[in-house]
């Protein structure tokens, strides 16, 4: 399904420090559209675990490539794009963080969080090079005035 025109369009370069700006940015939009308080939170670790997943496995960390993030709403649904400009992975290669070998790891669960905290995740790869992950989330009572 094609994203509608965003309400909140941002673009950083690939430096974790920039992750906070992202969520302080998404967080007001989601505010204002309605959502509590609770499931902004969780929305805001999934977008975090995205952003931060596009900066070291998308972008390698080159603060030459930039990370886009776009929020539009369609409908009672918040859909954020998180975009980056790497080479792109395959979902199948990633470990599972819940496998007993895996659980003292300090990493490799951002994705098993972005799907805990999501209605919905997509993940796709762009003509041009980059991964585009896509969260949704529906909200209830969701403000457009």
């Amino acid at each position: 399904m094609p994203v509608e025109e965003p309400q909140v369009r941002i673009s950083i370069g690939s430096r974790f420090e920039h992750i906070d700006l992202i969520q302080v940015v998404v967080d007001d939009a989601l505010e204002r559209l309605g959502l509590d308080d609770d499931s902004r939170h969780w929305v805001g670790i999934a977008i975090r675990e995205a952003v931060a997943n596009a900066i070291k496995h998308g972008n390698r960390q080159d603060p030459d490539k930039e990370v886009e993030v776009e929020l539009a709403i369609i409908g009672d649904q918040a859909i954020i794009r998180v975009v980056d400009q790497g080479e792109g992975f395959d979902l199948q290669e990633v470990e599972d963080p819940l496998a007993p070998e895996n659980l003292l790891k300090p990493n490799g669960r951002g994705i098993f969080y972005m799907s805990n905290f999501m209605d919905e995740i997509e993940y796709s790869s762009r003509p041009e090079g980059g991964t585009v992950v896509t969260l949704r989330k529906q909200i209830a009572g969701i403000r457009t005035d």
